[in-house]
């Protein structure tokens, strides 16, 4: 009797201080290089995983989902503990279940979340060093406010897509640009049905220009209009952004797009 094929999804979390991205490379640690080897070890044979986003070195996640498949018999109850002995401490799988065969999140991703974290005082928070980007200046929250409401819908996002960026579609839909603040922390929280490269990270980087008043609010139309990457400064550095959630149903997508209005 042949052996069943599974597929797994697993969502997983992971601080990537020490990472060199998400996607395995030749030359350094990846989450899918420590993800696969791992997985191999407990399942018994070469495995694959297929990741629904690719973060940058220093970007880290809280729920990232990916994929494998396998004829392994272990049960997903087991693999997560199994999993342990093989991966670093910053590498965890927070859940793991069974789906259909053709299940690959690339085809099921129907929107994600990003949370890009800001620290903004004059004296330097040791402790949020790893995921918060120090800004010493005071923001003008109500402008960053309007800025961010004004980057929601759907647009060509060229203006905000990373320098050398491979081909892709770069009109996405922004569901909710959001801000929040809290003491010093900033965070603005991002939820749309896709990104181009270094889309967040840049989009984070205007509005702390904005708060610094470098641009205006007023400006965001002629900014997205002129789709050129040199219209906005600097990128926002990795370590301020993480992956918080990739939604798989429209409900679940749905409720949070509710919520987060609230913000």
């Amino acid at each position: 009797m042949p052996d069943i094929t599974r597929t797994i999804q697993l969502i997983i979390a992971y601080d990537g201080t020490e990472l060199c991205g998400y996607q395995r490379q030749q030359n350094g640690p990846t989450v899918q290089g420590y993800l696969e080897d791992a997985l191999s070890k407990v399942c018994n044979e070469p495995i694959t995983i297929y990741g629904s986003s690719r973060t940058d070195a220093g970007v880290h996640a809280r729920g990232q989902v990916v994929a494998f498949t396998t004829t392994g018999k272990i049960p997903v109850d087991n693999l997560m503990r199994a999993l342990i002995a093989h991966m670093p401490p910053y590498i965890v799988v927070r859940e793991a279940q069974e789906l259909p065969a053709d299940w690959n999140p690339r085809n099921y991703v129907k929107g994600k979340e990003y949370i890009y974290t800001i620290h903004n005082d004059a004296v330097v928070d040791p402790l949020q060093l790893r995921y918060a980007y120090h800004v010493r200046k005071p923001l003008d929250i109500s402008s960053m406010k309007q800025a961010a409401q004004a980057l929601e819908g759907t647009h060509n996002f060229s203006t905000f897509k990373g320098h050398n960026t491979t081909v892709q579609d770069p009109v996405k839909t922004m569901y909710a640009v959001k801000i929040h603040q809290q003491g010093t922390t900033i965070r603005i929280h991002v939820l749309g049905d896709g990104f181009v490269y270094h889309m967040v990270r840049n989009m984070a980087g205007f509005l702390v220009d904005v708060g610094l008043g470098r641009f205006q609010p007023e400006d965001v139309p002629r900014i997205i209009a002129g789709e050129n990457r040199q219209l906005i400064g600097k990128t926002a550095p990795a370590h301020g952004l993480c992956l918080d959630t990739v939604f798989t149903d429209d409900a679940s997508l749905q409720e949070r797009i509710q919520r987060i209005a609230n913000l």
